[in-house]
């Protein structure tokens, strides 16, 4: 086995178990820190290793908004801080 890593054969977001994931442009990651009066940095982590960050060319500094199908809300909506793995 060589020590070159290999890009899925596939699309993770055709998977049913894998929910919307959208890249937040500037202003819209702006309005949301400033809605919430946080720093990225207090935004639940998600690596850049990630294999949805990873199809979505997402950087580490990138704000990703991942929409889940919810039993008792209909849609929940969840917001993860790109970092570069260590």
């Amino acid at each position: 086995m060589s020590g070159k890593k290999e890009e899925p054969s596939f699309n993770v977001f055709d998977h049913m178990l894998v929910p919307k994931h959208e890249i937040l442009s500037e202003k819209e990651a702006e309005e949301l820190l400033r809605k919430y009066k946080i720093k990225p940095y207090h935004l639940p982590k998600i690596k850049d290793t990630d294999p949805a960050v990873k199809a979505l060319n997402a950087k580490p500094g990138d704000i990703i908004k991942i929409t889940r199908k919810s039993p008792t809300a209909g849609e929940a909506v969840y917001y993860r801080f790109v970092v570069r793995e260590k």
